[in-house]
């Protein structure tokens, strides 16, 4: 009759690595670093709702829906109509124009340019991206806004129809258009950098697999990667946007901000949270300077709202985490 070697009994806690120092150490930290940036997150939210509510408080007008900004008057009128208006138009300019440039280049390096030439490029979109936005923001008022007067002109003599490109004042190109043009440079390497990265991490067997069946190089393009780099071209562009939705000193050279909301796009004026912060906070009294935190609790909850709605869609079907079959 067989016998047989009775196993030794497993320590499930060892198996796991819950008694290992270097473990134990690493969950505290990990827990930590993750409460403390709640903490961090928590306290922000509530310094700029208590110096908000301050000033929302002897506000004499809507708050929401006022296009007027004069703290110091007697009463108080501010209102953040005209900012949020500015805010919003010129991020949506600057993502129309540097998402698909950004993808477009993004393909090119990982999957078109010979890697001797990808890359130096890949570094040359490294090297754009640490660019400090005052330095966008000079080229931009010496050389972007001159040079884009033709591209009003133009605008306005075969779009003009549109309202939008409808151009009644004359000028310099200080206007929210040009704004969206130079947030799309600024943001154009970081998304173009995350895309990068995403579309490399392709499996080789998905792309091969297609190869096999007959595709084009664009159809494996199209039924491959694409689809596999979805969530990274939306976490890509959520990035972009925040640093559009907050750049404050290349919006603060370039732009002629006035308080009045229009959708002619070509006429200098409007305005942004950041811009407007950067610009009046000096001058400001106490009060004005709630009002202005006020504005910056505003942009901090579009931020979060940004944010959320990206993790939204990211989660909302399964394929675009890139592991459905």
């Amino acid at each position: 009759m067989a016998t047989t070697t009775p196993t030794p009994p497993i320590d499930k806690g060892r198996a796991q690595g819950a008694t290992r120092p270097g473990d134990r150490i690493f969950l505290g930290l990990s827990r930590g670093s993750g409460i403390t940036l709640l903490v961090i997150m928590a306290a922000i939210a509530g310094f700029l709702t208590y110096r908000s509510v301050l000033a929302i408080s002897q506000d004499s007008t809507n708050f929401l829906t006022t296009s007027e900004w004069n703290p110091a008057g007697n009463p108080p009128v501010f209102g953040i109509a005209v900012l949020a208006f500015g805010t919003v138009v010129s991020s949506i300019i600057a993502m129309v124009i540097a998402v698909p440039v950004a993808i477009g280049i993004a393909l090119f390096i990982s999957h078109y340019a010979p890697r001797k030439l990808a890359k130096p490029l890949a570094y040359l979109v490294d090297l754009l991206a640490a660019v400090p936005s005052i330095i966008y923001g000079l080229w931009g008022a010496i050389f972007l806004v001159p040079y884009l007067a033709g591209l009003n002109e133009w605008l306005d003599r075969y779009m003009g129809w549109t309202y939008i490109f409808d151009k009644t004042s004359d000028g310099v190109a200080r206007s929210l258009f040009t704004v969206g043009i130079l947030l799309a440079i600024m943001i154009l390497p970081i998304i173009t950098n995350v895309t990068r990265e995403v579309f490399l991490q392709v499996p080789k067997m998905h792309e091969e697999a297609a190869l096999a069946l007959g595709a084009t190089r664009w159809e494996v393009i199209r039924m491959s990667v694409l689809p596999f780099g979805r969530s990274g071209i939306i976490s890509a562009s959520m990035l972009g946007l925040g640093r559009a939705l907050g750049e404050t000193m290349a919006v603060a050279v370039v732009l002629s901000p006035s308080f009045v909301i229009s959708g002619r796009l070509l006429d200098p004026g409007g305005g942004t949270f950041a811009q407007n912060i950067a610009a009046k906070f000096n001058e400001a009294d106490e009060f004005g300077r709630d009002a202005l935190i006020a504005s910056g609790l505003v942009l901090f909850a579009i931020t979060l709202l940004v944010n959320g709605a990206a993790r939204w869609i990211i989660a909302r079907r399964k394929e675009y985490s890139g592991a459905a079959a």
